[in-house]
């Protein structure tokens, strides 16, 4: 195993679609499912070309031998939110418990400390024990669950709220 991480490119967009179709099918903490995200490899390279030189918004990739195995991302929010970012964090399920989710999440804080942020936001899913551990490591601190976040057939799904104050 041979991990790099980096800034998603323009030249990732195929990529990227691909991985979001595999992580999907894999698990059922995301928003979506074996599908992926209803989006053209254009418009994929258009979004993260965007995100190139931005202060706002980066995409980062984690890679093993040039094959991408997990993505994070962070948004800042919009107006009087701006003080605020939404992060997201996912990883192919052969690479769970191998450290890449600490080393995505700690490069999104840098990235978020160095651009002004103050405060970052996301949600789990209150049964993801994993990635609650991971993100309390971090001192992430949680604010409120939110019941039936999440409906998937029949069944409702809590999420927690969770938040680092960066300031």
């Amino acid at each position: 195993m041979s991990i790099t991480i980096e800034k998603a490119s323009p030249n990732d967009a195929a990529a990227i679609i691909e991985y979001l179709k595999q992580i999907g099918g894999e698990t059922d903490n995301l928003t979506f499912g074996a599908e992926g995200l209803p989006i053209t490899v254009e418009a994929e390279a258009d979004y993260l070309a965007q995100l190139e030189n931005s202060r706002n918004n980066i995409m980062l990739v984690a890679k093993d031998n040039g094959k991408i195995v997990a993505n994070a991302t962070l948004n800042r929010m919009p107006r009087r939110m701006s003080h605020r970012g939404d992060i997201s964090v996912a990883v192919i399920k052969e690479y769970w418990n191998k450290g890449i989710g600490s080393q995505l999440l700690s490069r999104i804080i840098d990235f978020a400390k160095e651009n002004s942020f103050d405060i970052i936001d996301l949600q789990v899913r209150s049964d993801n024990l994993q990635a609650i551990h991971l993100y309390k490591k971090y001192g992430f601190q949680k604010i409120c669950r939110y019941p039936s976040f999440f409906k998937i057939g029949n069944k409702f799904i809590d999420f927690d709220f969770m938040y680092l104050p960066l300031k």
